[in-house]
């Protein structure tokens, strides 16, 4: 049987900082893996040219990744 892995990164990362941890996306990988059996994990992550190096440290790290549009806030801040 193949396992996908489907994570929102917003969730996920928020979630993580709130528990006053930082999120090993490299590590978190092998665990689904490991565990969970995951052959391909898709990130929906939001689109933002300045973070190409995330971006290409996620590709790296195994993940496939699905941009979602980027929100920006009145108040100029991104959703």
């Amino acid at each position: 049987m193949v396992n996908y892995a489907f994570i929102d990164a917003q969730n996920i990362n928020l979630s993580i900082r709130e528990q006053g941890w930082k999120l090993d996306w490299k590590r978190l990988f092998i665990h689904l893996q490991d565990k969970y059996h995951v052959k391909k994990a898709y990130i929906f992550i939001g689109y933002i040219p300045t973070n190409q190096d995330l971006y290409s440290f996620l590709q790296d790290s195994g993940y496939h990744l699905i941009f979602k549009p980027v929100l920006e806030l009145k108040s100029g801040k991104t959703k």
